[in-house]
């Protein structure tokens, strides 16, 4: 086990589960087990606010000297959360890291989860000491995206909702991993839709690297491969625990 110095805990809210485990912040690695459960039908924040506690339970994470980071999938600014497109309507203008601080009794690091996502991999992963522009983009109920220039991120990128002009759906609704599983879609149908997304992406942000997490990077070599692009398309190292891990690093600094 490491030494209780370089310990923290990541809580990752999704759309449809929550995760959280205890990281190993020197390896970029989780110690023991994720564990997960479901977000709440409705995801209301008295509910989100008990999935969380269970989650810390399970893990046995009471401990308040460890830091805690929680991420969520809104914009999030000044500890509010100022957007909520899988979740409650309510979490919009809300003050959720004050929430959750009242309600589990610590001090917590809070942040969009597709921004500590992006942190993840650029302390322990693919975006590693690469230079210029990478975008992370988290495929899943919907799509999250994190800007790092230089290693330096540049919060709340909603790169999931830009629009298709004519369509009325945005890119999440079009091309996000729900969106495949929704309309049955193959493999080659599901990366015709990406190849519109990410084509979109390199033309208004010529990105020198762009990195695929969410669940679904489990199975890159299914679709990844599929899709022409000008700059190399990878798979998160940390996948599905790299929300976990983010936000563990954050809380810790």
């Amino acid at each position: 086990m490491a030494s209780q110095t370089r310990l923290a805990v990541g809580v990752d809210i999704g759309g449809t589960g929550i995760k959280a485990g205890v990281v190993d912040l020197e390896a970029g690695t989780l110690v023991g087990d994720r564990v997960k459960v479901a977000t709440p039908a409705g995801a209301e924040p008295p509910d989100v606010l008990v999935a969380v506690r269970q989650v810390l339970t399970i893990l046995d994470a009471g401990d308040t000297a460890i830091p805690l980071g929680v991420a969520f999938p809104a914009i999030v600014k000044n500890g509010r959360t100022l957007s909520a497109a899988n979740v409650s309507h309510r979490w919009i203008g809300f003050e959720a890291e004050k929430f959750f601080e009242d309600g589990l009794g610590r001090d917590i690091h809070f942040a969009n989860d597709a921004d500590v996502a992006g942190v993840a991999e650029v302390r322990f992963g693919a975006a590693k000491d690469r230079p210029g522009l990478t975008i992370l983009t988290t495929l899943g109920t919907g799509i999250g995206s994190a800007l790092l220039y230089n290693g330096v991120l540049i919060p709340n990128a909603e790169l999931g909702h830009v629009q298709r002009a004519g369509h009325g759906r945005d890119a999440e609704a079009f091309a996000a991993y729900s969106a495949m599983e929704r309309d049955d879609l193959s493999w080659a149908q599901w990366a015709e839709r990406l190849q519109w997304y990410y084509t979109y992406i390199e033309f208004l942000f010529s990105p020198d690297l762009l990195v695929v997490g969410g669940g679904v990077s489990k199975h890159a070599d299914r679709f990844l491969p599929l899709l022409d692009l000008k700059a190399p398309i990878v798979p998160a190292v940390h996948r599905n625990n790299a929300g976990i891990i983010g936000a563990a690093a954050l809380a810790l600094g």
